[in-house]
């Protein structure tokens, strides 16, 4: 096996909190409710979100070379369990940011939705 592939299972086969744990993902944003907020409140939450998105896609971006290393570890021949699972943990991590940025904003339109009802006009 030439060296590239060692140093690639290496890195697949170290502990999958330390591979993303050089990775941090943001919180989620605190999304103002839109019943009882005033405009000020929801103009700040619209800055939280597009800043929880822009955290969110650096961190998607983070992970990236990160599950290519793991997914290159995966697949080779003499792919372990273990490569194989760092791989899925890291897949799901993804996902997961995906999943929480999409509720962020769906969370966000649906407040904004009930602030244009509660102040009509």
């Amino acid at each position: 096996m030439n060296f590239i592939k060692l140093a690639l299972m290496g890195l697949a086969l170290g502990s999958t909190v330390s591979i993303a744990g050089e990775c941090l993902g943001p919180d989620q944003p605190d999304v103002p409710d839109g019943d009882t907020s005033s405009m000020e409140q929801m103009l700040a939450g619209q800055k939280a979100v597009k800043e929880f998105q822009a955290a969110n896609i650096a961190y998607m971006e983070c992970l990236d070379p990160k599950i290519s290393a793991a997914n290159a570890a995966a697949t080779a021949e003499s792919a372990s369990d273990e490569a194989k699972t760092a791989l899925r943990q890291l897949e799901e991590e993804y996902n997961a940011a995906v999943s929480r940025e999409e509720e962020a904003a769906a969370q966000f339109n649906t407040e904004i939705r009930k602030y244009k009802t509660a102040n009509p006009g």
